[in-house]
């Protein structure tokens, strides 16, 4: 049993056109895709289950379980029926068991939501007391610009780590493992973070433009979606810049579909979310072969997984059993994620881990954290800055290039970069 009990009670409202004018400048709350999706209004946050580090077992398990007891004390009124409406949380979870950042999963006081044509509003507040009073839309903050540069891991640091790599693969011991690099600034301490998420979502309208406790990004690729029991799931590995042209382009996609490095790396990753998915769901199906998917800045193999739950599997319990994937770990898991600890001289954080969020019954969308920066919660400094930490990475296999590799790692970081500057 959950030690509060919550009342949600979901209304349809007039159409709203910006979502993120209704969230906090400094803190949004956000989860948008081709224009619609999920809001928190306003600051209050009726419950938030916080796992540090140090829990003892696998913190999506422990957040799914407290989400379910949650969710199952819950008293919910939705008059609207629609993928985001009733009561809901955003979560944010780290990459690695041992990080020492919190996964979390927050559940707002108001939420305000959109999709095909309807607008709606939740409101969240526990048993004995109030709803929030519903805030105005804010007007959004001047414009500001933050400065990033090399972190940690700087680009020879980021190449020798490649090779290291690359040793450990030619002697056996893995196949393939995913090695990021960091970039450290500050932005100013009265940044409206809502431009930021406002200018990953109409430059990169195809992807999941996320805002949770503090980490902002625009991910291309989904970790599960579970909708009334249909599971959904994509697989990205396998990339390639764009070019400079048309003709560019095709050369560099007919490239990426015939790279032997590629296709391995993505075959890897297929093969490990359809082990993870196939105990829970029946017709587990996946495109036959990978297809291009073309994304503003640059080409991945994508492959597409659906089935059916043939279990009570929420889509948190899912996140549980596929993270971390071959794309953003490497194969053998267990194995890959000794030598990215080995490897990368920082803590990932929340970077590469499940990002979105679920309802009561269950459903939900869930992103892995990529194309992302972490903002900190203080102020720091005689000028006030507010940090920020970007992340971006590049999947190693036999045959991998450390020069090429890290000019991955350049062309990921674009979209942060860019909408930071």
């Amino acid at each position: 049993m959950s030690s509060i009990r919550l009342v949600a009670q979901t209304r349809e409202i007039p159409p709203v056109d910006d979502l993120l004018a209704h969230t906090s400048a400094s803190r949004p709350l956000a989860w948008l895709r081709r224009g619609e999706g999920i809001v928190a209004a306003g600051d209050g946050a009726p419950a938030i289950i916080r796992i540090p580090a140090g829990e003892g077992r696998p913190r999506s398990a422990a957040v799914a379980e407290a989400w379910a007891a949650l969710a199952g004390d819950a008293d919910v009124d939705d008059a609207v029926r629609l993928p985001g409406t009733g009561l809901v949380g955003f979560g944010a979870l780290t990459f690695d068991e041992r990080s020492g950042a919190d996964s979390v999963l927050i559940v707002p006081s108001t939420v305000i939501g959109r999709r095909g044509g309807r607008s709606w509003m939740t409101r969240i507040r526990v048993d004995d007391g109030d709803f929030a009073d519903v805030r105005e839309p804010v007007p959004y903050g001047p414009h500001w610009a933050g400065r990033v540069g090399p972190g940690a891991q700087t680009p020879q640091g980021y190449q020798d780590s490649v090779r290291r790599a690359l040793e450990e693969i030619a002697a056996g011991a893995i196949g393939k493992v995913v090695l990021a690099r960091d970039l450290t600034g500050t932005v100013p301490a009265d940044a409206d973070l809502r431009r930021l998420v406002r200018a990953l979502s109409t430059d990169y309208p195809d992807t999941w433009t996320f805002s949770v406790d503090g980490l902002i990004g625009a991910s291309p690729e989904t970790l599960v979606t579970v909708h009334e029991r249909t599971v959904t799931a994509r697989v990205l590995a396998g990339t390639a810049g764009r070019g400079a042209d048309a003709g560019a382009d095709s050369t560099a996609a007919a490239a990426l579909a015939a790279s032997a490095k590629d296709l391995d790396e993505h075959a890897y990753a297929v093969r490990s979310v359809l082990e993870s998915l196939a105990p829970h769901t029946v017709g587990l199906s996946a495109d036959p072969s990978p297809y291009i998917l073309e994304l503003p800045n640059l080409f991945h193999l994508a492959t597409d997984v659906a089935g059916e739950l043939s279990d009570g599997a929420s889509a948190l319990d899912l996140v549980g059993a596929l993270h971390p994937t071959a794309a953003v770990a490497g194969t053998p898991t267990p194995l890959a994620l000794e030598a990215i600890r080995r490897l990368e001289p920082f803590d990932r954080g929340r970077y590469a881990g499940p990002v979105g969020w679920v309802d009561a019954a269950g459903n939900g969308d869930w992103a892995i954290a990529l194309r992302c920066a972490q903002f900190a919660d203080a102020v720091e400094g005689a000028s006030g800055a507010r940090r920020v930490t970007a992340f971006a990475g590049a999947g190693i296999v036999a045959g991998s290039d450390p020069e090429s590799e890290l000019l991955e790692t350049r062309v990921k970081f674009r979209p942060l970069v860019d909408a930071l500057a």
